[in-house]
This record gives structure tokens, C-alpha cells and sequence, in this order.
């Protein structure tokens, strides 16, 4: 799974798309986010996932924790947020009839 990393540019639109495909392919998402406008865009975008997952019966929530990264030689702390179903994900069964 990839690291998806937002900015104070960031579409939340496109990036909650992004959520939520990674919510279908892989159960989780991770967002990492430096900076309080790129916070804004990332809760943003989860609020917006949120809003695309509901109408499967999937509920997200996430979990922010401090990182510290390298950006051009230099330490920063960023923001990553862990992003998972409340529920385990269930696999749309479909049976053929006999």
C-alpha cells in the first residue's frame, strides 16, 4: 500500500477517491499531511470518503500520529493518518442460481 501524501493544494476530492479506492483494495489507507492547510485538505478529504463509502455500509474513521520525515536534508514533523473501516470489509457474495 502507498503512502499518500496531501498538501494545502491537494484536490479533497480527487484525494478522497483516492481513500477510498485504497480502502477497497488493501482494507486501510495512509495519508501523511505537513502543515495545518494540508491538515485541512486531509480531514477534508476523509470527511468526503466517508461520504462515498456509506452507501456500502463501510464507516471509516482514522487515527492522526506525529512522524518525522526528511524534506530536502531537513527534519519535519508531519501528520499521518491511518484510515480503516469500523467494521471489517465484507465481500459482496454472488451465488449463480442452479
Amino acid at each position: 500500500m502507498e503512502m499518500l501524501r496531501l498538501s494545502s493544494k491537494s484536490n479533497p476530492k480527487a484525494s478522497a477517491g483516492a481513500i477510498a479506492n485504497s480502502i477497497r483494495q488493501y482494507g486501510e489507507a495512509q495519508l501523511q499531511v505537513i502543515g495545518p492547510r494540508a491538515v485541512n485538505q486531509a480531514v477534508k478529504a476523509i470527511a468526503i470518503a466517508r461520504g462515498y463509502m456509506a452507501p456500502s455500509g463501510v464507516d471509516l474513521y482514522f487515527m492522526p500520529a506525529f512522524h518525522t520525515v526528511l524534506v530536502e536534508e531537513e527534519e519535519r514533523t508531519a501528520i499521518c493518518f491511518e484510515i480503516r473501516p469500523r467494521y471489517p470489509l465484507q465481500r459482496l457474495i454472488t451465488s449463480s442460481p442452479l
